[in-house]
């Protein structure tokens, strides 16, 4: 099965890779082109602190599942973020972690909201050399996250930004929603809007793989009684319109927390990529040395901070914890990971993917 997608392999990553490597790292544009029409979800995870992806490869591996790395510019951007993650950090660390622990399953590394908030030239320059440097690094696939402008420059960012992605034939995610109308609340994504969207990107020859949307989920940890709302009526009606300018799915952020019931019924709604970050901090922070963890939090409390901010910090600390405490974060990572690719009916994914493009050819 794999022989069959290391030959998708792109030349660039092939060159980073070396010669004879069963590291099958694609192009998001392969993988979610061949699964549009899969009632399953690709898990995205942000793996801000390295410690679990040994435990989500495992799940991989096991289930056969195709998964996806990311982190977003201010996780890991070019100054390395607040994770301590450059570009070239995140995917050497990741390749070698898939090299040490055998996973030979497809897998693509996505940046994740390369956010730009204007229009203005410094804003278009600076998402130009993260998009540069994310592509000499070893990424394919990249979120443009442009929601916050008016649709108009939206479109034009997208446009503008998307070339180099799009000439090197790798994933393109875009994104609608965050631009808030009213104070205190973000705008949910309408199918009207989405139609005017991607009609004028396609008018521009750009068409992206996948759509974020805001369909009423949150980021970050549901707090302990709060209704989750995600809206899958209207998140279908846009589905619907998606998939006729040729998207082959949507996005869902906010899924740390959401019940796995829920999870699982996005699939039959038209998400095709669940993003995961705050989970695997979560679980990393329950496993690492108490004396590490109490100094994180002071830190975070003494400045303000959310303790996410602590991760760079402490990075050097974080990176050598006893083999023990890593053990530990393995296997919960696994057994996250595990519960998490069932619940997104990711299960034999990767040979889907690999027959689905077999018959292509």
């Amino acid at each position: 099965m794999n022989e069959n997608l290391l030959d998708l392999v792109p030349e660039h990553i092939r060159g980073l890779l070396g010669t004879n490597t069963k590291v099958c790292l694609l192009s998001g544009l392969d993988v979610f082109t061949a699964l549009k029409d899969e009632n399953q979800i690709v898990m995205a995870c942000n793996a801000r602190i390295k410690h679990a992806i040994p435990g989500i490869m495992k799940a991989a591996q096991e289930l056969d599942a195709v998964v996806a790395f990311e982190l977003t510019t201010t996780e890991g951007g070019l100054d390395g973020g607040y994770t301590g993650q450059t570009p070239e950090l995140y995917v050497s660390t990741i390749i070698d972690y898939a090299v040490s622990c055998g996973f030979s399953k497809p897998f693509v590394i996505h940046a994740d909201h390369i956010t730009v908030k204007n229009a203005g030239k410094r804003e278009l320059s600076d998402a130009g050399r993260l998009i540069a440097a994310q592509i000499e690094a070893g990424y394919t696939s990249f979120a443009i996250d442009a929601s916050f402008n008016a649709l108009s420059d939206n479109i034009n960012i997208v446009t503008q930004l998307s070339e180099p992605i799009i000439a090197k034939g790798y994933g393109l995610e875009v994104e609608l929603g965050e631009m808030p109308l009213f104070a205190n609340r973000s705008a949910l994504t309408t199918p009207s809007e989405t139609k005017e969207f991607l009609s004028k990107l396609a008018a521009k020859g750009c068409t992206p793989q996948l759509l974020a949307i805001n369909n009423g989920s949150k980021r970050g940890n549901y707090l302990e009684g709060e209704i989750v709302r995600i809206d899958l009526e209207r998140t279908k009606k846009i589905h619907d319109v998606a998939i006729s300018f040729g998207v082959s799915g949507l996005v869902q952020h906010g899924i740390t927390g959401t019940p796995l019931h829920l999870v699982g019924k996005l699939a039959e709604y038209g998400i095709r990529k669940g993003n995961i970050g705050t989970l695997w901090q979560n679980v990393t922070h329950a496993g690492l040395p108490l004396d590490l963890m109490d100094a994180m939090r002071s830190w975070a409390r003494e400045n303000n901070q959310d303790i996410k901010y602590a991760t760079k910090i402490f990075k050097a600390d974080i990176d050598a914890i006893p083999k023990e405490n890593i053990k530990m974060i393995h296997e919960m990572a696994y057994r996250e990971a595990k519960e998490f690719l069932t619940a997104f009916r990711a299960k034999g994914s990767a040979s889907k993917l690999a027959a689905i493009r077999g018959k292509s050819r």
